[in-house]
């Protein structure tokens, strides 16, 4: 395309708000709905969190620095966090066609991988953080 020339408009949702407080007040509750949601549907989340809030809190009261209960809690936070992407990831596959499709297997173990890397790190930082404080 010519410099002189501009590209046509790209479309835009009517759904996608343009800014403000409202936007603000927008943006928590579709948050807190799709975590209503989350916990309604997908039972990976429910699972995940019944592991993850006790073990924050057990994190809270360990012998270990702000900065290593931080991090510990970070770890599992991060977890929720690539649960979620994934669960959009698998409703926009699903969204688009049920059929097995090798790409919609793809994007859907894809999701899976980074959730189970996630858990691994979380794992490696609580094993690195709490063994010093074991006592052989």
């Amino acid at each position: 395309m010519p410099k002189n020339q501009e590209s046509p408009p790209q479309p835009i949702s009517k759904f996608k708000s343009k800014g403000g407080f409202k936007r603000i007040f927008s943006a928590f509750h579709y948050s807190y709905e799709g975590l209503k949601s989350a916990w309604r549907g997908e039972h990976a989340f429910r699972q995940e969190l019944m592991v993850i809030i006790p073990a924050c809190l057990i994190a809270l009261f360990l012998p270990v620095s702000a900065l290593d209960k931080l991090l510990l809690i970070a770890v599992l936070v991060a977890i929720i966090i690539v649960e979620l992407i994934n669960s959009a990831i698998e409703a926009v596959v699903d969204r688009v066609s049920l059929e097995r499709n090798p790409l919609s297997k793809n994007a859907k173990d894809y999701g899976s991988a980074a959730v189970l890397l996630t858990s691994m790190l979380a794992v490696a930082t609580w094993c690195v953080i709490l063994f010093p404080l074991l006592k052989f």
